[in-house]
């Protein structure tokens, strides 16, 4: 796509787009009031700047950690506080089209489909320099005074409940054309996914890797482990619809704990215990759970995790040398060796879409989110789609 320098106003000078793509305005935004108050509102179209690029959203997947947001604040963190009444637009895993390129961006065209992961750390701190940008010591800090570089759309900086958002390149992975805009929205959950076995050591072909949770990430795990050659690959879930779509990414073996004695089971499947397993449900009972069908020398990542303190048997863990490690978020680059798994289709993650709506129906489909209406799994803001005049949106689009 030709590309021309353009300024919808002058502090928009040096910013590159196409007339292919004309810039309006304004956007439509949902922003956070109090605690679990959402509103749609207009904003500015946000500017990029050095290192960053305009995206013209065109779907966003919902996380239950932006459920967590709307309730709680935490883990936002907004001009050094809570998100609430800041105009602040949360919603983190989306894709989109380049629609604007900062000064001095190369690396990729206005025209370009884009997925994006959450994180862009400071680059300065210990934990950035080793590739741990998602553990930012400077996470938070980019406001006034105390703008450090870091980013985490939707997190620290708006994120993509609008029609545009701004993302540092590093975030962006390009989609390949054949790649619907709801799948690849589901990059950064199976970035997560691969980031937790890469945390594990990531040569796991030829070791059985346990996951626990038959949520989006743990689903996603179950394809990323055996994807990576592990074998087998055991699931643990109490929704039979849920262990079904885990059979369907690659679990050689589903166990449901409402039926069996999940350790006792491992134990008969692998003989000594599972090599690596992936706690992707956190309660008490499932971190312990993880300790007792861990191999000697096993490794377990912690996936999800409890929200208050628990009863662990750190003593097992001691005594059996197993390596506990948690994780947070899509780290190390994770996202784009998912996209490449998908993009090569060595797995489908559409498997775990399983309702659409659009930007105006957000309120519902973060209700279908959080009930789990339909059983829902991962449910996407499409805005690219409208749906036909008379359409049951209340109900979304089965997938």
């Amino acid at each position: 796509m030709s590309a021309t320098e353009t300024k919808i106003n002058p502090q928009w000078e040096g910013v590159t787009t196409a007339p292919e793509m004309p810039l309006p305005q304004t956007m439509k935004a949902w922003v956070l009031g109090d605690p679990e108050e959402i509103t749609l509102v207009t904003k500015e179209i946000p500017r990029p700047g050095r290192a960053e690029a305009l995206v013209r959203i065109d779907a966003v997947a919902i996380c239950a950690t932006d459920l967590e947001i709307l309730t709680y604040g935490t883990p936002a963190l907004i001009e050094g506080g809570a998100p609430f009444n800041k105009g602040f637009t949360p919603g983190h895993e989306y894709m989109g089209t380049i629609a604007a390129l900062g000064p001095g961006v190369d690396e990729f065209e206005v025209g370009d489909r884009v997925t994006v992961e959450i994180h862009a750390g400071c680059g300065q701190c210990k934990r950035c320099r080793m590739g741990m940008y998602t553990s930012c010591h400077n996470y938070g800090l980019n406001y006034g005074t105390q703008d450090k570089g870091h980013r985490a759309n939707g997190f620290t900086t708006n994120g993509g409940f609008a029609e545009y958002a701004v993302n540092n390149i590093n975030t962006m992975i390009r989609v390949p054309d054949h790649m619907s805009d709801e799948e690849a929205t589901l990059v950064v959950t199976a970035g997560t996914s691969m980031y937790g076995l890469t945390e594990l050591g990531g040569l796991v072909a030829g070791e059985s890797v346990v996951v626990i949770g038959p949520g989006p990430i743990g689903l996603l795990a179950v394809a990323v482990a055996k994807s990576l050659g592990a074998a087998p690959v055991v699931l643990v879930g109490t929704r039979d619809n849920r262990n079904q779509i885990g059979r369907e990414l690659g679990a050689d073996i589903v166990i449901n704990p409402n039926s069996e004695d999940v350790v006792a089971r491992i134990k008969e499947i692998t003989g000594k215990g599972a090599d690596y397993v992936v706690d992707c449900a956190g309660t008490e009972a499932t971190v312990n759970q993880a300790v007792q069908m861990t191999n000697r020398g096993g490794r377990i990542c912690l996936a999800a995790f409890p929200k208050t303190a628990v009863a662990f048997d750190l003593g097992a863990l001691a005594v059996n040398n197993i390596y506990l490690y948690g994780i947070r978020g899509e780290g190390r680059s994770a996202t784009h060796r998912a996209m490449a798994f998908m993009a090569e289709k060595r797995f489908d993650a559409s498997l775990i879409h399983t309702h659409t709506f659009s930007l105006e129906e957000l309120p519902t489909a973060l209700r279908y989110a959080r009930e789990r209406i339909d059983d829902a799994i991962k449910v996407v803001v499409s805005l690219r789609q409208p749906k036909p005049e008379g359409d049951q949106s209340d109900k979304g689009v089965q997938q």
